[in-house]
């Protein structure tokens, strides 16, 4: 079935909206992991400075 030219103009125009919202949202979560990975490394040294300083008494 032959689509009209504005019919497919605007699949298109869907289509790339939603990759980009898609890539969008995936470099949102790779920002948020990284936020989570530098928190969670900073707890744990924090962490093991505690047990150290307890260790020394």
């Amino acid at each position: 079935m032959k689509r009209s030219r504005t019919e497919v103009g605007r699949w298109r125009m869907l289509r790339q909206v939603s990759r980009r919202k898609a890539r969008w949202l995936e470099a949102q979560s790779r920002r948020n992991m990284r936020i989570h990975a530098i928190r969670k490394c900073g707890l744990s040294k924090h962490r093991n400075a505690l047990l150290f300083a307890f260790q020394e008494l």
